[in-house]
C-alpha cells in the first residue's frame, strides 16, 4: 500500500465514481461525522457519482439511498442494489436472487444462526439483522465484547460447512446463499444507473474500504484507497488497497475526498 499523496494526480482529476463501504470508512467509533457527510455531498455536487457499497441491511439502505447526496447504494454485500430516481420520484430497488429464493434461503440461514448461537460463546445476532432480506450478520465486536480471532474464524466455518458464503467485516460475520458479492452488484449498479462499464473504465474509479470484506474491490479496482485502519487486516486480506490515507474512518475517507476534489 503506497500512502495516499502518492496517488497521481492525473488519474484523481478523471475520477468519475466513488464507492465507499460505511462502517470503519465512513464512519468513526460506530457514528456518521458530519465531515464525512459533507466530504460525500462535496463529491456529489462536483460531479463525481458517490454509491455506498456495504454490509449493511435493506432497511438502512431503503433510508440511505433516498437521503444521503448519493447515486445509490449497494447493500448486504451486493445481495442489491436502491437508488432513488429524484425526477420520476421512485426508488428503484434490484435484487440478484428472487423473492422466493430470498425466502428459502432465509430459512437455511436460521439453521446457521442456531448453530453459531450454540457453537459460539459471545457472538450474537446483529442488531440489525430484523432488516436485512437476504443474508445473517453475526455481531462480533459491534454491540458485544470482541470476539478473538479463532471464534471469528469458528463462525466463518460454520457458515461454509452449511454451503453458504461467510465474509468478515470490521463488525460483523455476513452470511448469505448465492455467488454475488459487493463487487458483482457494483458493476451492475454502475452499468445499469451510472452508464459505467467497469470493465473498461474501472481506472476511472475510486473504492475506499477498511475490512477483508472489501477485499474483491481492492483487487479490481487499481486506485482503490484504504482509510488508516484498513492496516489493522494486514496479512489477513486477499487483497489489499494500492493506497492508504493517514487517518482512520471517516477523517480518513475526507482526506481521499479532498484529494480527488483538490485534482478537479
Amino acid at each position: 500500500m503506497q500512502p495516499l499523496s502518492a496517488f497521481p494526480a492525473e488519474i484523481a482529476r478523471n475520477i468519475a465514481c466513488v464507492f465507499t463501504d460505511i462502517d470503519d470508512t465512513l464512519t468513526h467509533e460506530g457514528r456518521l461525522p458530519a465531515n464525512a457527510y459533507a466530504a460525500l455531498e462535496s463529491l456529489q455536487q462536483a460531479g463525481i457519482h458517490v454509491a455506498p457499497i456495504t454490509g449493511r441491511p435493506a432497511g438502512w439502505c431503503d433510508m440511505i439511498a433516498r437521503m444521503w447526496p448519493i447515486a445509490g447504494v449497494v447493500g448486504e454485500n451486493g445481495a442489491f442494489y436502491f437508488s432513488y430516481d429524484d425526477a420520476d420520484k421512485k426508488m428503484r430497488r434490484v435484487y440478484e436472487i428472487d423473492a422466493e429464493t430470498r425466502l428459502a434461503n432465509r430459512q437455511k440461514l436460521a439453521r446457521i444462526q442456531a448453530r453459531v448461537l450454540a457453537e459460539v460463546q459471545g457472538a450474537a445476532v446483529s442488531a440489525d439483522q430484523p432488516y436485512r432480506e437476504a443474508d445473517l450478520a453475526i455481531d462480533f465486536c459491534e454491540d458485544v465484547p470482541p470476539l478473538p480471532d479463532r471464534d471469528v474464524q469458528r463462525i466463518v466455518d460454520i457458515f461454509e460447512s452449511e454451503g453458504a458464503v461467510a465474509k468478515v467485516s470490521s463488525i460483523h460475520v455476513n452470511g448469505w446463499f448465492g455467488t454475488y458479492d459487493k463487487l458483482s452488484m457494483s458493476r451492475r449498479f454502475a452499468a445499469e444507473r451510472l452508464g459505467i462499464n467497469l470493465e473498461t473504465d474501472r481506472k476511472r474509479v475510486v473504492f475506499c474500504g477498511d475490512s477483508p470484506n472489501d477485499a474483491p474491490m481492492f483487487a479490481y479496482f487499481p486506485y482503490a484507497c484504504g482509510v488508516a485502519n484498513v492496516a489493522d487486516f494486514t496479512g489477513k486480506m486477499d487483497a489489499e488497497p494500492a493506497f492508504i490515507a493517514p487517518s482512520r474512518g471517516g477523517d480518513g475517507f475526507v482526506e481521499i475526498a479532498k484529494m480527488l476534489l483538490a485534482a478537479r
